[in-house]
């Protein structure tokens, strides 16, 4: 893992600097770097993962500092479009640093498959009959992947459940599968496939759909962390970032945009890694229904000392194998920058990154309100969008905030005004 995560100036270095602090910290050696670089990855090597391939988008990838995860200190790789996600996650890292850290846990990397069962005429009976041969389709699925059984993982329960639908009542089959160190979804996907005609038979209907399921409740991950309370702005800003926390948890409008501020960090290091963004995302929003009632994914707490404490736990399907996680030049140096071994100790660090992105944002809604920030990002955008060096951007950034007028005309006519010798 990283030497030290807490890398003073990291963000006021240039990005030559940074790559040089990086191998510092890391170990990595500077052809690491030719990895992220976009040529690296070009059409001709995309066109293999994905379909009618003309070119490459690529986004920024930043490191998230001052994490320590478990004792050990981690630069966690960031892919997104805004700068104020990774500049946030790595403030808040730096305020559970006086208090260790995250603490973080997961279960076993379990995905599951489903097996539709139609036209059954005795449901209940038919879900018998299946757990009665529960033993003989396990052996089937796992003869279809002896690699994985031989590494530890395979099929390890079978379950029946009877859905009650409009029409009819279905019988469905659940594979539970230790799918190891992959994201799992082809895994289960094909012992889905083969053992669906047994399946069937047995029941004494067809078999339709065989897939597996995104809601991975059984793949979860936790992070745990206290923030200093002096370091959050004293007792009344944890009592604020409190109440802002028990909105989101009672109700659904508030806590849609509250775990979009947690997904912010997963989606950016999920997808820096070649993960799949749309799985881990489906899974967390269907974890954060309970009862029937969206709620919050994670949980704010006052600790004896006045200390806020965060926690979070949520599905986690991703993988170390397979699939861009692999074949992509960036994805495979940012798995180095990490230094992760597992898809557990990804999948961790992922948790620990999304409850850090949480806290930074209900501190800021609890003090200074969400717009100072994100509208000073928005001027640097506007700048840059009408073409200023960094010494016009510096001078039209502070025009835009001193007057409120953050529209690109305005950017467009301080630069005119700047090269004309008007505006200083």
């Amino acid at each position: 893992m990283a030497e030290n995560s807490r890398i003073t100036g990291f963000r006021n270095m240039s990005v030559t600097d940074r790559r040089a602090a990086l191998t510092d910290a890391t170990g990595c050696g500077a052809e690491l770097f030719a990895q992220v670089d976009a040529s690296a990855f070009d059409a001709e090597a995309a066109a293999d993962l994905s379909e009618n391939v003309f070119g490459v988008f690529s986004l920024p990838l930043g490191a998230a500092t001052n994490f320590t995860i478990n004792g050990t200190d981690v630069l966690v790789p960031m892919a997104t479009e805004e700068a104020s996600v990774i500049a946030a996650a790595s403030n808040a890292a730096r305020m559970a640093r006086p208090q260790g850290g995250f603490s973080t846990s997961s279960t076993r990397p379990l995905m599951q498959a489903q097996i539709q069962l139609i036209n059954i005429a005795d449901p209940h009976a038919a879900r018998t009959r299946i757990l009665e041969r529960q033993s003989e389709i396990i052996d089937l699925a796992n003869a279809v992947d002896p690699k994985l059984v031989e590494v530890g993982g395979g099929v390890t329960d079978l379950e029946v459940r009877l859905v009650e639908a409009r029409s009819t009542t279905y019988v469905l089959v659940h594979l539970l599968v230790d799918v190891r160190d992959a994201m799992g979804a082809n895994a289960v996907n094909t012992m889905a496939e083969a053992v669906s005609s047994a399946v069937a038979a047995i029941a004494e209907g067809d078999a339709l759909l065989r897939i597996l399921t995104n809601k991975a409740d059984r793949r979860l991950a936790r992070a745990r962390a206290v923030f200093d309370k002096e370091l959050l702005g004293g007792e009344e800003v944890v009592d604020n970032i409190l109440h802002a926390y028990e909105l989101a948890a009672a109700d659904p409008y508030r806590a849609a945009t509250h775990n979009k501020g947690i997904m912010n960090g997963v989606s950016a290091v999920v997808l820096a890694t070649g993960n799949d963004t749309r799985a881990v995302e489906a899974g967390a929003h269907s974890h954060a229904v309970v009862d029937g009632r969206y709620s919050s994914l994670s949980r704010f707490e006052k600790n004896a000392a006045g200390d806020l404490v965060g926690t979070l736990e949520m599905p986690m399907p991703v993988g170390l194998v397979g699939g861009a996680t692999k074949v992509h030049p960036a994805a495979r140096a940012d798995l180095r920058i990490a230094e992760v071994t597992t898809a557990q100790d990804l999948g961790e660090i992922i948790v620990a990154v999304g409850l850090a992105q949480n806290l930074a944002a209900l501190r800021v809604l609890a003090t200074e309100g969400v717009q100072r920030g994100h509208m000073s990002l928005h001027a640097k955008n506007l700048a840059a969008s009408v073409g200023a060096s960094a010494e016009e951007a510096e001078i039209i950034v502070d025009r835009l905030i001193e007057e409120k007028a953050f529209r690109f005309d305005r950017a467009e006519s301080l630069l005119a005004e700047l090269r004309s010798g008007g505006a200083r």
